[in-house]
């Protein structure tokens, strides 16, 4: 299946309507609060000289600092508009930025023979999918690693929903950032804590190593506290 046209509208919106400034999508954060510490987590277990697929990569933030520690980067996103913004921001930086529907089986099939068994970088994409595209989404993160690649997964968890709602409710209401997330209907910590690790497993994907972790954010409360949604990071192998 590929998404609805919905979704995608709603996603091609909100990069339409994003600055190229750092930081202005509320999940933009600085690579040393993100890719820098996942890649510390996936490395052991990965061979650098793979190249490193970030899928859902929006602007390329995190892209970018993954071309530093792998031997090729390539950032793919659903929303033209975002590989735009990457490609901008990348201005001839090694990381390489396409359009991909990741629940295109034959499409992301056709990735996988350009650039063989790869590393995975996935950060926060299963949650906010529409619900009948998961296991499509999962089973992409195994064609793209084959056997030999390795992923990183980082998902939300049913606690980030907590944050969101005091975020939300805060003096004033929410600020811009996460009243722009839901201006355009984007569903974030929108899957179940269960969910997930069954959508991996019913990939075939075998989990190496996990934890807890929290995924901060580019907005803070009106008291100055960032807001940092609670998160679950897996180190995925396939078959």
């Amino acid at each position: 299946m590929n998404v609805s046209e919905n979704y995608r509208s709603a996603w091609e919106s909100y990069w339409s309507q994003t600055s190229d400034a750092p930081g202005e999508a509320i999940w933009d954060s600085d690579p040393s609060l993100a890719a820098a510490p996942h890649s510390a987590l996936l490395l052991p277990y990965a061979d650098a000289a793979r190249t490193i697929v970030d899928l859902g990569c929006g602007n390329g933030t995190q892209t970018r600092y993954l071309a530093t520690r792998f031997a090729r980067a390539v950032g793919v996103d659903l929303s033209h508009a975002a590989v735009e913004h990457a490609r901008r921001a990348a201005n001839g930086e090694a990381a390489e930025f396409e359009q991909l529907d990741l629940t295109d089986a034959k499409a992301v099939r056709a990735l996988h023979d350009r650039l063989g068994d790869s590393n995975v970088y996935m950060r926060a994409v299963i949650h906010q999918s529409e619900p009948a595209a998961r296991p499509a989404v999962a089973a992409a993160v195994a064609e793209i690693i084959g056997s030999q690649g390795r992923a990183f997964v980082v998902e939300l968890t049913s606690g980030s929903r907590d944050v969101l709602r005091r975020a939300a409710s805060d003096a004033g209401g929410p600020g811009p950032k996460l009243r722009r997330v839901f201006h355009h209907g984007l569903k974030p910590a929108d899957a179940d804590d269960e969910e997930i690790p069954r959508l991996l497993a019913g990939a075939g994907l075998r989990v190496l190593a996990g934890g807890e972790t929290t995924l901060p954010q580019t907005e803070h409360l009106s008291d100055g506290t960032r807001i940092d949604l609670p998160a679950r990071w897996f180190v995925l192998a396939g078959k």
